[in-house]
């Protein structure tokens, strides 16, 4: 059978250098998915029994250790169990029987991945001006920082802080749920009544009060790894409460699902089961900071589950500093995240090791800040002088700024909210080796803007209101995007809209005058342009 070529993460405490080391680790798991609408009517999991008398020899000839049957979701129309065999067994062979058994769709491999960040320290300080994703003066001064290179996330604030209708699933090692940054904000199973032993929501676990712990199957996912409560953090640890760090999303609910273990690692198997708990639950947003080398039908098959019922999937490139491929990063319709420094040049190496750096390729959508990131601790409601780095501190930002653009606008398709923070990203801002103009291997569309993004979203596009400005806004009953001009005495200029090819739509010259156009363009990325001075100013927006 393939080995599993893996990434060991290792948080190290103080100034202890840190290392990335590849491993060859062998799964003892398969994942068999039954065809659809096979419904397992006598499993026994006591006896690690499908029901099937086929597979049941299979597995029971080959000492099957233990049975567990898969979240597929609700409306999937299939059934998948895992199961575990002894260590050391070769699976090669139980493989090509199960995938002979009439009743099997497949069977493979349940691989195993890992989270993608890693823990550093730092001596006590202030704690928004650590933050410079968030915003960057220049002055971060443990490696070379240059003012402007974060995510315009103060003039995002502006526009959008969350709303506590939408619902982001953090798929990771868990989360110091009792933290004091995410106070009110740890989602609540309504459905489940506490401490009764009774799935009063039907779902198939019992007393999911505040999400699941996939890896000890339990109903607390707590946090015995660090990476999970840090990257949580990032995504919505309360703002502008004197305390602490300010999370992207300052009002959504975070869905705490526990699929990294104390170890650092987690079966395929785990994930997908936290994908279809997910999206059944309410989610709209998953962050999956975490992956693995191996392709798998059944991750696969989860993510699907979750964008095909309009859940936007974030996931991180890895840190191998190679063109090496990951999973779920890898599958199409998820927004697939890389990492940059403060002076917007991509990481690479990351802090904790010179071999290290944020992973490219041909999947890659956008860049994030991902090195120094400082965060929440796990072990501490009073710490905050730790810091991670990698794509995984990239991804939540990414996908704290997805559930702002849906708290926006909540009708938004996950192919849509990939657009707005592809089109709104800013292009040519690192290394120019790299970062070329338009999509590129190494930092996809460029680093994110929230600005940007949520000023396409809402709909409008403000400069310096003692210049003449546009309002760019559709209509939802007609489909119609209305440019007005608000006039400065004496002021002429033109303005012209064109396709993302380039192609004018329409042009006309104005003469200082109130004016307002009415078009009704295909949905798409447009640019409009028009004359300040002697400088041609260019916005982008989208119609859907």
């Amino acid at each position: 059978m393939k080995k599993l070529l893996l990434l060991t993460f290792l948080a190290i405490l103080a100034s202890i250098a840190f290392a990335q080391e590849a491993e060859k680790e062998q799964t003892d798991q398969v994942v068999i998915r039954f065809r659809n609408n096979i419904v397992l009517k006598k499993i026994c999991f006591q006896k690690n029994l499908t029901g099937d008398f086929e597979v049941d020899r299979i597995i029971t000839a080959s000492n099957a250790k233990e049975l567990r049957k898969l979240n597929t979701g609700k409306n999937s129309g299939y059934s998948a169990v895992s199961v575990k065999f002894p260590n050391g067994t070769n699976l090669e062979s139980i493989l090509i029987e199960l995938n002979k058994a009439a009743i099997v769709d497949y069977a493979e491999p349940d691989y195993i991945g890992h989270s993608s960040g890693v823990l550093g320290i730092s001596p006590n300080d202030y704690y928004y001006s650590r933050q410079w994703s968030l915003k960057n003066d220049g002055s971060f001064s443990a490696i070379p920082s240059i003012a402007g290179a974060d995510i315009e996330m103060e003039e995002g604030w502006a526009i959008e802080e969350g709303d506590s209708t939408v619902v982001v699933g953090v798929i990771d090692s868990g989360c110091k749920m009792d933290h004091p940054e995410f106070q009110n904000r740890i989602w609540q199973n309504k459905d489940e009544i506490a401490g009764n032993g009774i799935d009063e929501g039907n779902n198939g676990y019992i007393d999911d009060i505040r999400g699941w712990d996939f890896a000890n199957n339990d109903n607390n996912p707590a946090d015995d790894f660090g990476h999970g409560t840090n990257v949580t953090g990032i995504i919505g640890a309360n703002g502008n409460n004197g305390i602490g760090f300010a999370g992207i999303d300052w009002n959504c609910k975070l869905m705490i699902l526990k699929g990294i273990n104390s170890q650092n690692w987690g079966y395929y198997s785990w994930w997908s089961d936290a994908i279809h708990y997910a999206v059944d639950n309410g989610a709209k947003v998953l962050n999956m900071s975490l992956g693995g080398t191996d392709v798998s039908s059944t991750l696969q098959n989860a993510v699907n589950y979750a964008l095909e019922n309009n859940v936007t999937v974030v996931v991180c490139m890895m840190n191998t500093n190679s063109n090496t491929v990951y999973y779920p990063a890898a599958y199409p319709g998820v927004i697939a995240v890389g990492a940059t420094n403060p002076d917007d040049k991509r990481s690479h190496p990351f802090f904790w090791s010179n071999t290290s750096g944020s992973n490219y390729g041909p999947h890659i959508s956008v860049v994030a800040p991902g090195n120094y990131i400082y965060g929440l601790d796990y072990l501490s409601n009073t710490n905050y002088n730790s810091y991670w780095g990698g794509t995984s501190q990239a991804t939540p930002h990414v996908c704290g700024l997805a559930a702002l653009i849906l708290a926006q606008n909540p009708a938004l398709t996950p192919a849509q909210v990939k657009l707005v923070i592809e089109t709104t990203a800013e292009d040519q801002v690192g290394d120019p080796v790299e970062d070329t103009p338009g999509w590129d291997q190494y930092y996809g569309y460029g680093r994110i803007n929230a600005q940007n993004a949520l000023l396409t979203v809402s709909g409008a596009s403000e400069p310096d209101k003692q210049e003449p400005y546009f309002v760019i806004y559709p209509n939802p009953n007609k489909g119609i995007i209305n440019v007005i001009q608000t006039p400065v005495p004496g002021y002429t200029s033109f303005v012209t809209i064109t396709n993302s090819l380039g192609q004018p739509i329409y042009h006309s010259e104005l003469n200082g005058q109130l004016s307002t156009i009415s078009i009704s363009p295909l949905p798409g990325v447009y640019l409009i342009r028009w004359k300040q001075g002697n400088s041609e100013v260019v916005k982008k927006f989208i119609v859907f």
